[in-house]
């Protein structure tokens, strides 16, 4: 089963589906076609993702265990792309472009509602 929260931050809702076990990880975004605006997928327990059999370029957004932003990588590149931010809880990918869209800057931190159970 899929589960999926909203987040909020500068004024905008997005819907992000939360990767908290091993499997649901292990798997990512891989192979997926691409990820719509307004979308994501949290990592969580991850402080790294990789690229490989990805098809599209995402942003990285890497929080704390409070959902406040510790990092953000953007535009990390399919294929190719990797990246790591000691010490931070979860990974949260966007589609590329998406961290400046949201205006996201360091420090800034989501607000979650949590799905039902």
């Amino acid at each position: 089963m899929i589960r999926v929260a909203k987040f909020f931050i500068n004024g905008a809702t997005l819907e992000i589906e939360l990767a908290d076990n091993f499997s649901k990880r292990l798997r990512g975004l891989m192979f997926r076609k691409n990820l719509s605006e307004g979308c994501g997928l949290l990592l969580a327990p991850c402080n790294s993702v990789h690229m490989l059999f990805m098809r599209f370029a995402i942003d990285v957004i890497y929080l704390d265990e409070n959902f406040c932003i510790k990092k953000i990588v953007r535009n990390l590149p399919a294929w190719l792309g990797m990246s790591i931010c000691f010490g931070a809880w979860g990974a949260l990918e966007l589609p590329s472009g998406e961290a400046e869209r949201l205006n996201l800057r360091v420090g800034q931190k989501f607000t979650k509602q949590n799905p039902p159970d």
